[in-house]
């Protein structure tokens, strides 16, 4: 079996050809969300897909506020962040995060499943987050596809 590299050209039109999707994430678990859409960021679908290349298309995910978290995740998950001073660690519940910026908190987790290299920046860009369905609107000129995950 060969493997497949992309050269010249060719690499340059696996850049430009990224197309657009459309995600429902109402009463979606959102870790298997997350993975799923960051395949689709990654290009890990696609015949032509070049680890060192970003050939991943455009996802925008709508009805954030929707979405699900299995077991106790609600009440038992914190997200920590430091100021960097001493006793500047402060700890936010899930739950608090769910109903204050639940935009914030799918994007943190598909971002999260990205892989940590050069290309990663690049891919998160591609990501568009609403909290419902009006702001698929702003894309209507890219046309985009829905996807049922």
């Amino acid at each position: 079996m060969r493997t497949y590299v992309p050269k010249g050209e060719e690499a340059e039109a696996l850049k430009t050809g990224a197309q657009w999707f459309v995600v429902d994430a109402k009463d979606q678990v959102l870790g298997r969300l997350a993975s799923k859409v960051a395949r689709l960021l990654i290009g890990k679908d696609k015949p032509t897909f070049t680890p060192y290349l970003d050939s991943g298309d455009h996802v925008v995910v709508i009805n954030a506020d929707k979405i699900k978290m299995t077991g106790n995740k609600v009440d038992q998950k914190f997200y920590y962040s430091h100021s960097g001073y001493p006793g500047g660690l402060k700890e936010v519940p899930a739950k608090r995060v769910r109903e204050a910026r639940p935009e914030w908190l799918v994007r943190e987790a598909i971002v999260g499943m990205l892989p940590k290299n050069k290309l990663r920046a690049r891919r998160a860009k591609k990501l568009r987050v609403y909290r419902d369905a009006a702001g698929l609107a702003r894309h209507a000129g890219q046309k985009p596809q829905a996807v049922a995950m």
